[in-house]
């Protein structure tokens, strides 16, 4: 089964439904009261559900475009009961992410892309090592064969960490030690790469945020030297956020999108927090595609971000 196929099975919408369960328990708890008494949505609900969705990290404007398409759709509708109000959360936040152009991450590889390169960016200890080492094993299980490149030499510890993973899973891994530079490691990594033939190649980044100028010119620097080797590399700037933190995750993505080019996000740790509507308000906010979501600590925890399983689990009353 492919890597992007396999969303769809029992095993893992028992994972994803797993995975979002404390954000679940929290947004049901105050649901129940605010609709208790009433029949139909009215104001006093909306204003009520408007402090459930910012409490969950949804975000205090994608909230408001929630708030506003359920207005709407009240008084479109005439009248909606209190019963239907998980029904028409999920329609209206599917509805609202896919028109601002998040959609299932459901694809391969790009054919004519090889090696298929992918940039991860990221502050320290929000999972950054540990998504590289399960997408690695994801490409692996796919039958794409893999190359790690540990680009991250600010901390020995990062290398000796990727090393791990590389083991672990069984791909290859360039590195040059603690204190190397960076775009060298990089440089060396495609090289090695083409000439293999590998199919995807990961490369680790220090996972630092010392200021704007120093991280956009690091991050600039492995990026042209990677273009010399494959001509449009990285194919893919992944960002990877820890969900647990909330709103810290939202200034983050703001702090990376503005120091790089980034065009995928990876939201960690889904199980372990009640804020996973900051997926949502992420999405939202950035128009970036959220490709992937952690939701375990298992190598088969990270899924591809499907928009409508999210939804349908984060919202579904069972």
């Amino acid at each position: 089964m492919g890597f992007f196929d396999f969303f769809s099975s029992k095993k893992n919408q028992e994972a994803l439904d797993k995975g979002v369960e404390k954000t679940k328990e929290n947004v049901f708890s105050k649901l129940t009261k605010i609709v208790l008494g009433k029949s139909s949505v009215d104001e006093e609900v909306l204003d009520q559900l408007e402090e459930v969705l910012i409490s969950s990290d949804v975000g205090v404007n994608t909230t408001l475009r929630i708030i506003k398409r359920i207005e709407e759709r009240v008084k479109r509708d005439k009248y909606v009961g209190t019963d239907q109000l998980n029904q028409v959360l999920r329609e209206e936040i599917a509805a609202l992410l896919t028109e601002n152009g998040t959609s299932d991450q459901q694809f391969d590889l790009p054919a004519d892309k090889k090696p298929y390169v992918i940039m991860v960016v990221g502050v320290n200890g929000v999972g950054k090592t540990t998504t590289i080492g399960k997408l690695a094993w994801r490409f692996k299980q796919d039958g794409k064969k893999v190359m790690l490149g540990a680009a991250d030499t600010f901390r020995a510890a990062a290398v000796d960490q990727l090393r791990i993973w590389s083991e672990r899973v069984g791909v290859s891994m360039v590195s040059q030690g603690m204190g190397a530079d960076p775009a060298s490691v990089a440089f060396d990594t495609l090289k090695s790469a083409v000439a293999q033939g590998a199919d995807v190649v990961i490369i680790d980044t220090a996972g630092r945020l010392h200021n704007k100028v120093g991280l956009m010119n690091e991050l600039s620097k492995i990026r042209n030297v990677m273009s010399k080797v494959v001509a449009d590399a990285p194919h893919e700037i992944l960002l990877v956020l820890d969900a647990s933190t909330g709103q810290n995750a939202v200034e983050q993505a703001k702090q990376f999108t503005a120091a790089t080019e980034v065009n995928a996000l990876a939201l960690t740790k889904l199980d372990g927090t009640a804020k996973g509507g900051v997926v949502i308000g992420i999405s939202d906010q950035f128009r970036i595609p959220v490709k992937y979501i952690g939701v375990g600590e298992g190598i088969e925890h990270l899924q591809p971000f499907n928009r409508k399983a999210f939804v349908d689990s984060l919202f579904s009353n069972n």
